[in-house]
């Protein structure tokens, strides 16, 4: 059976005038990027606007990609750009959006729930529903930076090297801030009553 295309392979056949390469890069990337997107606006609608926009500035700089760019950190940074900008734009305040009314769509869903079933499951690790609702609050509740990490590692699986690119950060400051991540997750866990080993197992789940 012959291998995958990498994403590079495929955005070169793109480039080339494949148009079923875009929509395989399109299928294979649309619900880690959604789900980024949501957890750093904290808004359904806006992260699927978002990632429209996104998918098509990548049709728009398809011509000025260069095959030694690795697709993936390429797609995220203008993802986060993007994020960034409308943070700028209307200064969004992001660190509860998952809390509350905030963060349930217009069925009174939690917005995590709303997350296309393909992407990386937020229940890993968790045994009930209860530590699920701590995690997302915990995650919710983290300053942008530690949270676009914790997203990018846990939920979009972004190797750290390439998160370190990606935000331009040294990897060994990538890694300081998903260990304060993990670290506020597990004191939550714990203030929660979800003591002693369940909590690691918790937060080591989100290290697989």
């Amino acid at each position: 059976m012959a291998a995958e295309p990498t994403d590079e392979q495929l955005m070169a056949r793109y480039q080339a005038g494949d148009a079923a390469a875009f929509e395989t890069l399109l299928r294979r990337h649309r619900a880690g990027v959604l789900t980024f997107l949501a957890r750093m606006v904290g808004d359904r609608t806006r992260a699927e606007d978002l990632m429209q926009e996104t998918f098509l500035k990548v049709v728009k700089g398809a011509r000025t990609w260069q095959s030694q760019a690795k697709f993936s950190t390429w797609l995220y940074t203008i993802a986060r750009n993007l994020c960034i900008d409308l943070a700028r734009r209307e200064k969004f305040r992001k660190a509860d959006s998952l809390d509350a009314a905030a963060g349930k769509d217009e069925d009174g869903r939690p917005l995590v729930e709303t997350i296309p079933g393909d992407a990386a499951s937020p229940d890993r690790g968790a045994e009930n529903a209860r530590m699920r609702l701590v995690i997302e609050r915990a995650i919710a509740a983290l300053p942008d930076d530690q949270r676009e990490v914790f997203v990018l590692r846990e939920y979009s699986g972004v190797p750290f090297k390439d998160i370190a690119e990606l935000v331009g950060a040294p990897e060994n400051t990538v890694k300081s801030r998903m260990r304060y991540a993990l670290e506020a997750l597990r004191k939550r866990l714990v203030a929660a009553g979800i003591q002693g080993d369940m909590a690691d197992d918790a937060v080591e789940a989100r290290l697989a």
